[in-house]
């Protein structure tokens, strides 16, 4: 017989599943108020509202890829941000394990990483893209089952040969990497809960700080996956993204792709980078 844990466990993978299903009618929706959920923000902003751009998967810039792909992170407008973090149906870690949670299909065949992670170990991810090399310290002590994840889909290939689909250049300022599709809809195939989020400030969002790394994900809980932005500029956000890393080597070579901008394909300085940026491999170093 199932003990308590376990089905509490079984009934939210359930609910998870049920989830998955409805994230197709929901992103679509959500790509048709894309355009004036934009124009709000930029409207709001300019009056001094102090709203900011969201950073959730799945409505990324318009692309070959049918609107049915669209289950995974990316980064969407929100004219009301979030005051709270979003809950977590399932912790990312519970009882010193990970929960991988399994659902909708992969971008790129991979393996769910290891429920064990060596929460003693340090690591460093190098990030060879087709603009230079960027090197991360990863926060493993902080968010060990975020880095436990991104280290297994690094030695799986996972991001090799992939771009970074998405560069915002007003009111948040970060690239967005980690889908093999390039869409903003690819998963890895599974999800898992959130770590390691900021405070948020009495208006409801905390400044995710130059070189932070941080998980994008669907706005919906344990919808963790395979994206993650860069910060390349202090941005103003929901306290909803898991801070996993900082970026302690090539910082100028996102300040100098967000110089360049984006194609605007997702509204006002918000679109593909026009300076296309490629992830040829990502290597990781354990001490």
């Amino acid at each position: 017989m199932a003990s308590k844990k376990q089905r509490q466990r079984q009934l939210a993978r359930a609910r998870y599943e049920r989830r998955i299903q409805k994230d197709v009618d929901r992103h679509r929706r959500n790509k048709r108020m894309a355009t004036g959920l934009t124009a709000a923000v930029a409207v709001l902003a300019i009056a001094g509202g102090g709203t900011a751009l969201a950073l959730t998967v799945g409505s990324s810039p318009k692309s070959a890829a049918s609107d049915a792909a669209a289950k995974t992170p990316s980064a969407t407008p929100s004219a009301t941000p979030s005051a709270s973090p979003t809950p977590s149906t399932v912790p990312a870690m519970v009882d010193g394990k990970c929960q991988y949670i399994k659902g909708g299909t992969a971008a790129k065949k991979v393996s769910v990483p290891s429920a064990t992670p060596d929460t003693k170990a340090t690591y460093k991810a190098t990030m060879k893209t087709s603009r230079g090399d960027i090197v991360i310290d990863l926060a493993n002590s902080k968010a060990p089952c975020t880095v436990n994840s991104f280290v297994s889909l690094a030695d799986q290939g996972y991001f090799n040969n992939t771009h970074c689909h998405r560069l915002t250049t007003s009111q948040i300022f970060v690239l967005q990497c980690g889908d093999p599709t390039g869409t903003g809809d690819g998963t890895p195939g599974y999800g898992f809960g959130n770590e390691n989020l900021p405070t948020a400030a009495s208006s409801g969002e905390a400044t995710y700080a130059t070189a932070t790394v941080a998980m994008a994900n669907t706005g919906q809980p344990d919808s963790n996956g395979s994206q993650f932005f860069l910060v390349y500029k202090n941005s103003p956000l929901p306290p909803n993204y898991t801070d996993f890393g900082t970026i302690v080597s090539g910082l100028n070579i996102l300040q100098n792709v967000a110089r360049a901008g984006s194609d605007n394909s997702n509204g006002p300085g918000d679109g593909h980078p026009k300076d296309k940026v490629q992830i040829n491999s990502m290597t990781i170093t354990k001490t």
